[in-house]
């Protein structure tokens, strides 16, 4: 019966994730490479478990289109607008110069005007669903190199649009420029109209289901909006990622953007785990063992192309060179819309099965070396960085017999700590051995230096023999224990306050010599117990004589209780 066939198809890719997944995350490789792999196990050209994957790819889409949605929810219009140097500025300057320049080459190896147009501007979008993934699952879309990466995504996803209908108007003899024209303007039209719409009907329809209480029938209407705007999108030309991110965008400044949110989470990252996996699957090896110089050749020459391309315009629109080497790793592969153009361009019948199967190869295999590049710009990065920030300690901008502070540790609490010093004028120099750290807070204007607190030359350059004193903020409970014993060895006069994370912590610092310890959990509690007598109608005087009390005897304790 096609059901059970259907059904078991289901239950061994969810076997291969389940498997495969974890021992890629355990081993620090990523989930998606997990994925990747699993599907090309299962797949047809693997163990051939699946052999028909169009099915499972469609199905997969919705992944994709998920993930557009909560970007869209959670990117305001108006930070959008904030954004728009970069989308239309970085973002339409990639694809189109990455778009010429490959099709210039495929033109001079042959092919005609028309195909080489094809075949330049596929493999110039690269893959939104990788890369949002990667940032999103390492938390990085909100640095620099993040909002550049997605600045970049964005636009190529508005491309695809004006793309999909070029490629129908080459294939009924359009004239190429008058092409353009009409499916840039058809996409401007299609993309305000369904912004118009949904901004009167979304919300307040929204509003009318919740009023219901009734929390199934809200998710149902979050999951209709989203694949009801997608399908609008679809039958006016436009992708469904496209109408997804639109619906997210409508959505973002509504009062139930959060609960929708949490409504459509676990569909996108199951649905994206299939999309992985149909990759994995399309891969063809044997079209692989007949074309490997062919091939190989292709897939290096193209991540090395837009790799170079994408550097070079970061570069040009200011962004610093290590985000820009990071994004250029993240965006050199070829995306999940390449699929798309060219399976239109074969229906269109502009390209031969051939070509479409050999482009569809290259683009598979240029997705999969995604999380492996995306680790080497990272490790490539950390390097980088380590190096530039290895300033010499120095102490010249303290005057001269003015006694200074130095701070380990530049994370959240030290950060705050230099910040206050600063504000009342108090010198002061900071040390962490952070690389990425070091460079946010001297670009900030924060007296910070590469170095490890704990080798007793990176003391003495920060001046250890004239401090007033010393503020240890490390997490590293056996660092910050360390540090403290060799100020205490080295510099017995020397004051030294400590950051502990609990009363264990704090106590292993006393034994070391720290003259003050601040338990971090003490402090925290003690504070919000304030609050709370307060709340409950304790006079404010009573409140902070309760609390002091049970501060000091906390800290009189030779061994600080749990």
């Amino acid at each position: 019966m096609p059901e059970t066939n259907y059904l078991l198809d289901i239950l061994i890719l969810l076997a291969a994730a389940i498997i495969a997944v974890p021992i890629f995350k355990r081993l620090g490789i990523g989930s998606i490479l997990g994925y990747l792999v699993a599907g090309a196990i299962v797949g047809p050209w693997g163990l051939g478990f699946i052999d028909e994957i169009t099915e499972i790819r469609h199905i997969a889409e919705f992944g994709v289109v998920f993930l557009l949605f909560i970007i869209g929810i959670e990117l305001k219009p108006a930070r959008l607008w904030k954004m728009r140097r970069t989308v239309f500025g970085l973002g339409s300057a990639q694809v189109l110069i990455t778009g010429l320049v490959i099709t210039g080459i495929a033109f001079l190896l042959g092919q005609s005007l028309k195909i080489a147009v094809i075949i330049g501007f596929g493999l110039a979008l690269s893959s939104t669903a990788f890369g949002l993934q990667i940032l999103t699952e390492k938390r990085e879309l909100r640095t620099n190199y993040g909002r550049s990466s997605f600045s970049i995504l964005l636009f190529q996803d508005l491309a695809v649009v004006p793309l999909l209908a070029l490629v129908s108007l080459l294939a009924i003899d359009t004239d190429l420029l008058e092409g353009i024209e009409f499916a840039l303007l058809e996409t401007l039209l299609i993309i305000v109209s369904v912004i118009l719409v949904g901004r009167f009907l979304l919300t307040p329809a929204l509003k009318l289901i919740a009023a219901t209480r009734m929390p199934e029938i809200f998710t149902m209407a979050a999951v209709f909006a989203v694949l009801g705007t997608a399908w609008l999108m679809e039958e006016a030309g436009l992708s469904l990622a496209m109408g997804a991110f639109l619906a997210g965008l409508m959505m973002a400044d509504s009062q139930y953007r959060h609960q929708v949110v949490a409504d459509i989470k676990p569909y996108r990252g199951i649905l994206l785990g299939l999309f992985f996996m149909g990759v994995g699957m399309s891969i063809d090896f044997g079209l692989l063992g007949d074309n490997s110089v062919i091939i190989a050749g292709a897939v290096i020459g193209l991540l090395l192309l837009k790799f170079a391309i994408i550097w070079v315009l970061c570069r040009f629109f200011g962004i610093k060179n290590l985000d820009a080497l990071r994004v250029g790793f993240l965006l050199s592969q070829s995306g999940e819309f390449g699929f798309v153009i060219f399976g239109l361009a074969a229906l269109s019948g502009i390209l031969t099965i051939e070509l479409f199967q050999l482009l569809t190869l290259v683009v598979a295999l240029t997705m999969v070396t995604t999380p492996l590049l995306a680790r080497l710009s990272v490790f490539l990065s950390k390097k980088l960085r380590v190096e530039e920030a290895e300033h010499d300690v120095t102490t010249d901008h303290i005057e001269a017999g003015k006694p200074h502070v130095i701070i380990a540790g530049f994370g959240r609490v030290g950060r705050r700590i230099a910040m206050i010093l600063k504000a009342s004028n108090i010198p002061y120099v900071a040390l962490d051995i952070n690389a990425e750290r070091v460079l946010d807070g001297r670009q900030r204007g924060c007296s910070v230096f590469y170095g490890d607190a704990s080798q007793l030359e990176v003391l003495r350059a920060s001046g250890s023999r004239n401090a007033g004193l010393f503020v240890c903020t490390l997490d590293s409970t056996a660092s910050a224990v360390r540090i403290v014993s060799i100020l205490r060895e080295r510099y017995p006069d020397l004051q030294v306050y400590a950051r502990g994370r609990d009363s264990r912590h704090c106590n292993q610092l006393l034994r070391a010599g720290a003259s003050l310890v601040v338990s971090e959990t003490l402090e925290a509690s003690l504070q919000l117990s304030e609050s709370v007598l307060e709340k409950m109608g304790i006079e404010d005087v009573h409140c902070a004589s309760l609390v002091d009390s049970f501060r000091q005897k906390y800290y009189g304790e030779k061994e600080l209780p749990e």
